[in-house]
């Protein structure tokens, strides 16, 4: 270990006596998410659509994925987006609590192997640049660094850019919010054995985001493109 990696760590280690981790959702200390809030939380379990992901009773094709399908093999999300996990993801996301991504990542990789879908690499919904920059790194990037780890996955993440900014997708409309997206994005290349590409992001709301990551892909040579995202709000549907 380098002089300067040793300093870094002695500097972890006095952070966590001084201020030690405490879950976000109890409030215990010992991580930032504990394995008794962990195990409280709303995943989204079958039956649910197989193209969409969004829960119904049947486990059939939903409505919307008959009328309207999606511009992606599929979605899946690991829970809702709410209680403790939307503080979760808010304190990682916005407040640079970065070390959260340890115990979120993985937490998909579990759902990933229970729940498996097709994949030879694993693709983070990439940032803009200057969004990037101001908030010092992509969430969605850590997060599929821990899922790869536990489903023995390579990470790409520069195979897919964002090539404009795009205003928040919150508040818009799915029409509005495919027109948002809308050529946004640009894959650089895909190896013959990067075909099969799973897409991760965050958070997964209307799945235009997603969408228009997969369009990109499937133009660079994609077979297949399935999207997971950490979490999916409750009320969203297509």
């Amino acid at each position: 270990m380098s002089p300067e990696a040793l300093w870094r760590r002695l500097g972890v280690v006095l952070v966590d006596l001084l201020f030690p981790p405490r879950c976000v959702g109890c409030a215990r200390v010992g991580g930032w998410l504990c394995g008794a809030c962990q195990e409280e939380l709303p995943f989204i379990e079958p039956p649910f659509c197989p193209r969409c992901g969004l829960p119904n009773k049947e486990g059939q094709l939903c409505i919307s994925c008959w009328e309207a399908p999606l511009q992606i093999d599929g979605l899946r999300a690991v829970g809702q987006y709410e209680g403790v996990l939307r503080e979760a993801i808010h304190r990682f996301k916005y407040r640079r609590l970065k070390a959260l991504a340890g115990p979120l990542g993985q937490m998909m990789g579990r759902y990933l192997l229970a729940h498996p879908l097709p994949g030879e690499v694993i693709v983070p919904v990439p940032l803009h640049p200057s969004r990037e920059q101001e908030r010092g790194y992509n969430q969605s990037r850590l997060l599929a660094e821990e899922l790869g780890k536990v489903a023995k996955l390579s990470v790409r993440a520069g195979k897919l850019v964002r090539i404009r900014p795009t205003p928040p997708q919150v508040g818009l409309s799915l029409t509005e919010r495919r027109e948002n997206v809308r050529d946004a994005f640009r894959c650089v290349g895909l190896a013959r054995e990067e075909r099969k590409v799973l897409l991760v992001d965050d958070v997964c709301a209307s799945g235009a985001t997603m969408e228009a990551c997969a369009q990109a892909l499937y133009a660079a040579g994609a077979e297949s493109v399935w999207g997971i995202a950490l979490a999916r709000p409750p009320w969203q549907s297509r």
